[in-house]
């Protein structure tokens, strides 16, 4: 975790508001961004080498979505923040028309989604906005579509990000959805404190 020291001033303090992020990114102050694809994601991509069809909400830099299209997915990468939105489409490179300024409560696939990848959005919104998250997981994935990523256990209030108990997330997800694996994070950075787990969701 940053020191306070070396924390910014920001201007914005709503995480659901696009100015919050936009100021983050502006200023390079993102110690969420682990600069390059998570080994959990690699070895799962490798385990299961049958390209989707992806979907990244709140994709910051996008690194993920180079590597899942270079794989051969069709992924699409989202994020309400014109600014990670500017700044993926740079780091892209060619991949950058699969880069989409949108809400992910708001924003509709062109063909049927296969996999949602979770890696600190959850985690970026207040916890009033759990339920409407976990409910979209559900409205966008048909039966067999799976939920992969990252999931920031811990019941500390204050965020972002906004760690979620392990109970709470059971009870979110387990309606519409059930964990068919689950291993631990070898590169979590300061920031998740090696609160993280992988965990991949299939849709009922």
């Amino acid at each position: 975790m940053a020191n306070t020291s070396d924390i910014p001033s920001f201007k914005s303090r709503d995480p659901l508001s696009p100015e919050f992020w936009d100021e983050r990114f502006e200023r390079d102050f993102t110690p969420w961004d682990l600069g390059g694809v998570p080994q959990a994601l690699r070895t799962f991509v490798e385990r299961n080498p049958a390209p989707r069809t992806a979907l990244i909400p709140g994709c910051g830099n996008g690194y993920e979505l180079t590597f899942l299209s270079e794989a051969g997915w069709n992924a699409t990468a989202i994020d309400f923040s014109p600014a990670a939105v500017q700044r993926a489409r740079r780091l892209v490179g060619q991949w950058a028309e699969r880069v989409e300024e949108a809400d992910f409560f708001a924003w509709q696939p062109q063909q049927p989604l296969e996999l949602i990848y979770e890696r600190a959005f959850l985690c970026a919104l207040p916890s009033t906005m759990r339920p409407q998250v976990a409910a979209r997981y559900a409205e966008l994935l048909p039966a067999d579509g799976l939920l992969a990523g990252f999931f920031f256990f811990g019941s500390a209030p204050k965020g972002p990000p906004f760690a979620i108990p392990r109970s709470e997330l059971e009870a979110l997800l387990a309606p519409h959805f059930e964990l068919v694996e689950e291993g631990e994070v070898v590169d979590s950075l300061p920031v998740f404190g090696g609160q993280e787990r992988w965990m991949v969701w299939r849709r009922r």
